[in-house]
């Protein structure tokens, strides 16, 4: 009874802290000033979703990415953070939430980069070093940690239907509605809520059992098919409508986007 008093007294902590941090920039800041022209070349260097776009599309995306360093403070905890950190942090939040005019990041205020994998207790030595990625929760509620080389490997291998980054904003996405339980409602009609947790629970099985070319770690539970899936949704969307039609229709529907339709890679 103890540890539940304890462990409710944190996520109170946690969410008053966070009322708090966000009370001191109430006013949700907006782009004024043009896009800076080397910002430009990070995305065309990096990023093959921001090419697949339009001009019109590559304006709004660029926007986008403003607003969201302008709202989001990213740190960098013992290791030294550049631009191109920022803008593939950035990248990787607008990419999922793009086919929304007016989606803000209302639950983070930080993203840390830590240099590489650390353990549930954010240490970078020592044993137990297998965590790319979290979302806060407790005294770290509105905070992301990712890890420096994972955010890098996400832009730079796009076949292996990974981007840590992007399961990341995934999970944010989906604790949106307050749980992270890979139903993203803020994203889906009510409607289909049913008939995607009796597909989700399908390939959660099948990914079990071995019978799918989905990441292995999809299928630990709900949260983390959705996420998984949604990295391969915006890797490799010809390879997932091909392999997994009503998957890849459902996501399309979910992030409204066709993303099969784009032409990625250099």
């Amino acid at each position: 009874m103890t540890f539940l008093y304890v462990l409710f007294f944190l996520i109170v902590l946690g969410f008053i802290g966070f009322y708090f941090k966000r009370k001191k920039q109430s006013k949700w800041i907006l782009p004024t000033e043009p896009f800076p022209e080397d910002w430009k070349n990070v995305l065309n260097n990096t990023v093959s979703y921001y090419r697949s776009l339009s001009s019109e599309e590559q304006k709004r995306f660029e926007y986008k990415i403003q607003e969201f360093l302008l709202n989001c403070k990213i740190t960098g905890i013992k290791t030294a953070i550049d631009l191109t950190d920022k803008i593939l942090v950035a990248a990787s939040a607008i990419i999922p939430i793009f086919g929304f005019e007016d989606w803000k990041y209302i639950n983070l205020y930080e993203v840390l980069i830590y240099p590489t994998l650390f353990n549930e207790g954010f240490a970078t030595e020592g044993e137990n070093r297998s965590v790319a990625g979290m979302v806060g929760n407790g005294p770290m509620e509105g905070v992301m940690i990712l890890s420096q080389k994972a955010l890098k490997l996400g832009f730079q291998n796009e076949t292996d239907k990974k981007n840590t980054a992007i399961h990341e904003f995934v999970h944010l996405i989906d604790k949106i509605d307050g749980t992270v339980d890979g139903v993203p409602a803020s994203l889906m009609e009510r409607q289909y809520t049913i008939p995607w947790l009796d597909f989700i629970n399908k390939k959660l099985l099948e990914i079990q059992e071995g019978k799918s070319d989905m990441n292995p770690y999809g299928g630990t539970n709900q949260a983390e098919f959705f996420s998984v899936a949604s990295e391969y949704f915006f890797e490799r969307p010809k390879l997932l409508k091909r392999k997994h039609p009503e998957l890849y229709k459902l996501l399309e529907g979910v992030f409204k986007q066709d993303m099969a339709s784009r032409k990625l890679g250099k």
